[in-house]
């Protein structure tokens, strides 16, 4: 999120936070954000702006902390029921080339360090998740791959499986924006009819020719900044 971050720097106080390794449960990263924003922003209600996993975190922060914050935004927001999540598994499959799936597969013999691997990583998945994606050479990747993600990702499964969420958004009340791209493998319009039922609040907008980073993003790069801006 460092380009985003940039890019709004020139107008808003912006805060773009690494997640601790150690923490390893969605409660856990819940407590070291409200942590972050009592000791910068408070008594001030910041706007979140949360990408992916992010989006699904700043729910959680949001239902745990309803009147902490301003209003959200979710970019590329990941799923919180099976349907969707079988739905964006199935795109993924249907993209994935022999080609693609043979290089995921040697990573791990090929490349040895671990941030080195997640960044390799990444670039393939660029063939899957990215409609036409525009040079980032100036982006800023986190220093090491956070090893406690898988954990984290199977706590929020967990919950989900408990009926945890999407259940305790209902306590959100702020105004929620939901920016997702059309050729995003996550499935927007069923993510967005999810968290309705418990968030009538939410808008929804989607960006054509837009995978699921809109600011890398050659065809809606600029209509995803005006967006962003326009509702901060």
């Amino acid at each position: 999120m460092a380009p985003v971050a940039r890019r709004l720097a020139d107008r808003f106080h912006v805060l773009e936070p690494f997640q601790r390794g150690v923490s390893s449960t969605v409660a856990e990263h819940v407590a070291d954000l409200h942590e972050l924003l009592e000791g910068r922003c408070a008594p001030a209600q910041p706007v979140l702006v949360g990408h992916s996993w992010g989006a699904m975190l700043a729910l959680a922060y949001a239902a745990a902390h309803p009147q902490a914050i301003a209003r959200l935004v979710l970019i590329g927001c990941g799923t919180f029921d099976k349907d969707a999540r079988a739905r964006f598994e199935a795109v993924v499959a249907a993209r994935m080339t022999p080609e693609t799936r043979a290089s995921l597969e040697r990573l791990a013999h090929d490349i040895r360090d671990p941030g080195d691997r997640l960044r390799a990583h990444r670039r393939l998945l660029d063939r899957i998740y990215c409609h036409a994606p525009l040079p980032m050479a100036d982006e800023v990747e986190p220093p090491e791959s956070d090893a406690k993600s898988k954990e984290t990702w199977l706590d929020m499964l967990r919950l989900q499986e408990a009926g945890v969420y999407p259940a305790a958004f209902r306590a959100i009340e702020a105004p929620v924006l939901m920016l997702h791209g059309t050729y995003d493998p996550h499935p927007g319009a069923m993510i967005r009819d999810c968290l309705r039922q418990y968030m009538p609040q939410i808008e929804y907008r989607e960006l054509q020719r837009c995978g699921h980073d809109p600011w890398r993003e050659r065809f809606a790069s600029d209509e995803f900044f005006a967006a962003l801006r326009a509702w901060l």
